[in-house]
């Protein structure tokens, strides 16, 4: 849900230190949970939030995210010449790694490069905000996702304290992601892998754990190999009908056949696998999706159908190209 903040907020300065003002009461309850719940050191979580600021470009940019533009506006964000070039350069640069990734999590080799190459651009643009701030910021002012980003903070007080992490230093999202694949600290902690066995999960600099904590996150989320994503649904029917709001798949091929309509084929899937309808707003129309459970997947990464879409459309030309 967007919220309009009114004068105050677009007037207000950029960042305001919370040590500048008065400690509130929901400040010194995160605290002192940090202490007994986590066993985090109070002196230093104390430290950690007084070096905290609030920052107003934050609550600007999680009000305008790309997935909130019609698909005709989102896709060629991401689905570029540009970007499909660096896709390759990565692939072949990081062959070897993205096949033992591949062999060990099931998940293909062109999902992990889009994902990475969306996200971060293979690591050339990982985010300019501090993740303390942006943290604090969305956790303690503003209300319609609080309690998640407070979670978030107190996860990346957690990852900080395991990885002895200076926080003042990292950089990531609005909503502080980090590194290529942009992971969230909570994603971050129960994710990422030392792919390379130098005794480091460094998803921030380290384009080989990068892949295999991609493709560990894939998997726990239950990718299924060798089954499809997405199908483009033909003209001439009436799909609209069968949209619904919900990203997982919720009814089988079998209830659509039934129902009247005509499926493409596909391999490895039968009447009673699981699909979902997904409509993409176009300049003039729409375009209809079927949606498989791999594409649902894909919205665990990023809780949006046309960021799952973009994913597999970008997948799909680095595979061909790369073919």
């Amino acid at each position: 849900m967007r919220i309009l903040f009114g004068l105050a907020l677009l007037t207000a300065t950029t960042s305001l230190p919370i040590n500048a003002q008065e400690q509130s009461p929901e400040v010194e309850q995160f605290i002192q949970e940090q202490v007994k719940q986590h066993q985090l050191d109070e002196e230093k979580v104390r430290q950690w939030m007084q070096a905290a600021e609030k920052n107003t470009e934050v609550l600007e940019a999680i009000q305008r995210p790309w997935e909130a533009k019609p698909w005709y506006q989102y896709h060629p964000i991401f689905l570029t010449e540009k970007r499909l070039k660096a896709g390759l350069s990565f692939w072949n640069k990081h062959q070897e790694t993205l096949t033992r990734a591949e062999k060990k999590y099931g998940v293909p080799a062109q999902i992990i490069v889009a994902i990475i190459g969306i996200e971060s651009f293979y690591g050339s643009y990982m985010g300019k905000y501090s993740v303390l701030d942006s943290l604090y910021t969305l956790g303690f002012h503003y209300p319609p996702r609080a309690t998640f980003f407070r979670s978030e903070l107190s996860e990346f007080f957690q990852l900080a304290s395991e990885e002895d992490w200076d926080v003042a230093k990292a950089k990531g999202s609005y909503a502080g992601a980090m590194g290529f694949g942009q992971f969230i600290s909570s994603s971050y902690r129960h994710y990422a892998v030392d792919f390379d066995n130098d005794g480091q999960r460094d998803i921030l600099t380290n384009p080989v754990d990068a892949i295999g904590s991609v493709a560990n996150y894939f998997a726990m989320h239950n990718w299924a190999q060798g089954q499809p994503v997405a199908q483009l649904l033909p003209e001439g029917q009436d799909w609209e009908a069968l949209v619904s709001n919900g990203m997982k798949p919720n009814m089988t091929r079998a209830e659509i056949r039934r129902r009247g309509y005509e499926l493409p084929q596909s391999k490895n899937v039968n009447g009673d696998t699981k699909v979902r309808v997904f409509e993409f707003e176009t300049k003039n129309s729409h375009d209809y999706w079927l949606g498989y459970h791999n594409f649902y997947v894909i919205t665990r990464y990023n809780h949006s159908p046309l960021y799952a879409m973009v994913v597999y459309q970008f997948s799909e030309q680095l595979r061909n190209e790369k073919d």
